[in-house]
C-alpha cells in the first residue's frame, strides 16, 4: 500500500512517522538489499525472493516518491534502470543494523529455549 501523505500530513508521533515511511516487511527489504549498493529491478527482485513484479514496483515508487530511493534510467535499448539510496534513505542504516543485531539475539534466545 503506497501512501501519498504530504509532510504537513505526517503524525505527531516520530514513531509512526518512522512506521509511515518504512514499515512495510517489502520497505525494509528493499532497503536491506539497497544498503550494499545500488541494485538493478532484477538484482532486487532475486534478492528478495518471494515479491512479485508488481508488488515490487509498488513499492520502489513509494520510497522513491519519499525521497529515500533514487531510481535512474539510462537511455539504452533495452532501458537499464538502476535503483539506489538517497542520503535520506542512508541515514536508515543504524536503524536496520538494530534490527539485524535484534533478530540475531532473538534468534540465538529462542535457540537456548
Amino acid at each position: 500500500m503506497t501512501s501519498k501523505k504530504l509532510p504537513q500530513d505526517l503524525p505527531a508521533c516520530p514513531v509512526e512517522t518512522t512506521l509511515l515511511l518504512i514499515g512495510s516487511k517489502w520497505n525494509i527489504l528493499i532497503l536491506r538489499d539497497l544498503m550494499d549498493g545500488t541494485k538493478r529491478f532484477g538484482e532486487l527482485q532475486r534478492a528478495i525472493g518471494t515479491i512479485s513484479q508488481k508488488v515490487l514496483t509498488s513499492n520502489l515508487r513509494d520510497l522513491e516518491a519519499k525521497g529515500i530511493v533514487n531510481r535512474k534510467v539510462y537511455p539504452e535499448v533495452p532501458p537499464r534502470v538502476e535503483y539506489s539510496l538517497t542520503e535520506l534513505g542512508l541515514s536508515l542504516k543504524p536503524i536496520l543494523d538494530s534490527m539485524w543485531d535484534w533478530g540475531i539475539d532473538y534468534k540465538k534466545m529462542r535457540a537456548n529455549n
